[in-house]
């Protein structure tokens, strides 16, 4: 059986978590391979995965040789293992599997349960970029922090938190505290830690945790630096005292928070001697170069993507769309899915609300998590109230279809909830060129 096939059953049977310590011993029978590697460990509720790209793409123009572990795959599981930025060869992939399946049979024998999927992945990582001799080990947490798998590494290089909202409720707690603190619970004795500061209650709890364990605390807020757009999708960051001015390319506004924390991590890294300071042009263009696709990406004229998937990733989807209408003519039309055990209500809102979609579609997600049909259309009727038209489909690809034939010369399609909605999208969107 190859990887995929058999990694996409471990969620039908293996489903409850081991601790961090049965975490700590399948690393040490696999050869302890993350003590290897210099890691940096990302945590946070939205723009873990989009820091972690300017992260590699920064440090990989610099010449380092980087690893980059990200959830959730859009199409292919090897996209979670990126090698300088690219999906790690199948035959890696493959081999690196065989290696933690063989210690997931000696230890089960030995009374250690069998991995989760994620931390099954997780393993894969470690044994892959150790192979790889790879200089830096980007890592993003799973789901919350404290208790994620990865948070079995000892000592990371240094820490980085994202912005802070309420999403996993059921896992991480009710309220902006309760999960700051899950999310601070990467924090290690000693180790720097970079934090979206935005948040004043979240950034009360990440402060005081890095002082609890004498942790070097460097917050970042929308003060510290003025965001400029220039043509072309294009943001430019300047900070105060006169550093070099940062460019992203992204028309999304959220990406500046983003960038800006990839960015001020990179500066600490530099400023503590891990990274060579001479290298600072190289990763100036670095982090101009980033692509991270499924954030604000149009995939075809006028259809835009964005993973947002919890009522903070929403609004700040909206806020981006709003400005690429800005000022234009069109009718708009919106794509929405989601997984049941998100704040669905909440999602739609903001974006019914701030759209005012002509159109509305929503989709069930061909996942066991996606909200089914039913729930779909009481969403939709309880919800709209803006006296735009609603459709509702079983699967994505009739969707798009659908929405593309409506669409018009000026027209906007907007799609969002859900990545697992955007990776079916693209996946619709590989078989129309397959057929080209």
């Amino acid at each position: 059986m190859k990887a995929e096939e058999y990694l996409n059953q471990v969620p039908m049977w293996a489903k409850e978590k081991n601790s961090l310590e049965d975490i700590r011993r399948f690393l040490e029978y696999l050869g302890n391979p993350d003590r290897k590697i210099p890691v940096i460990h990302v945590a946070g509720t939205n723009g873990k995965g989009s820091v972690c790209a300017c992260l590699t793409y920064a440090l990989g123009r610099a010449g380092y040789r980087v690893g980059t572990f990200v959830s959730p795959h859009l199409v292919e599981l090897r996209e979670r293992f990126l090698l300088d930025g690219k999906m790690a060869e199948e035959g890696l992939f493959e081999e690196c599997f065989c290696q933690v399946k063989e210690a997931a049979d000696v230890l089960a024998d030995r009374g250690l349960r069998h991995p989760t999927f994620f931390e099954f992945l997780f393993y894969m990582a470690a044994v892959l970029f150790a192979k790889a001799e790879v200089d830096f080990w980007i890592m993003e947490t799973g789901l919350g922090g404290r208790l994620d798998a990865t948070n079995a590494v000892e000592h990371p290089l240094i820490s980085v938190i994202t912005s802070i909202s309420l999403d996993h409720t059921q896992y991480l707690g009710s309220t902006i505290r309760e999960i700051a603190g899950e999310k601070a619970g990467i924090i290690k004795e000693g180790v720097t830690v970079i934090y979206d500061a935005n948040n004043r209650e979240a950034a009360q709890v990440i402060s005081a945790q890095a002082k609890r364990l004498k942790a070097k605390a460097v917050p970042l807020c929308r003060q510290d630096f003025q965001e400029r757009h220039y043509g072309k999708g294009r943001i430019a960051l300047e900070f105060k005292g006169g550093t070099p001015k940062v460019f992203l390319p992204f028309k999304a506004s959220y990406q500046a928070d983003n960038g800006a924390l990839a960015w001020r991590t990179l500066q600490v890294l530099m400023e503590e001697g891990r990274i060579e300071g001479e290298r600072e042009g190289c990763l100036l263009e670095g982090m101009a170069e980033t692509c991270w696709p499924g954030r604000m990406e149009e995939v075809l004229p006028r259809v835009f993507v964005d993973g947002a998937h919890n009522p903070g990733g929403m609004e700040a989807f909206v806020r981006a769309a709003k400005e690429e209408i800005k000022g234009k003519e069109g009718k708009i039309f919106v794509l929405f899915a989601a997984a049941a055990d998100k704040d669905y209500r909440n999602m739609v809102q903001y974006l019914w609300r701030g759209l005012k979609p002509d159109l509305a579609v929503a989709v069930q997600l061909q996942s066991e998590r996606g909200l089914k049909i039913p729930e779909l259309k009481r969403l939709l009727r309880q919800e709209m109230g803006l006296g735009c038209s609603a459709e509702c489909f079983e699967k994505t690809g009739p969707a798009l279809e659908y929405l593309l034939r409506k669409q018009g010369s000026g027209d906007y399609i907007f799609c969002a909830g859900s990545l697992y909605l955007i990776g079916e999208i693209k996946q619709e969107l590989l078989g129309r060129r397959g057929h080209d």
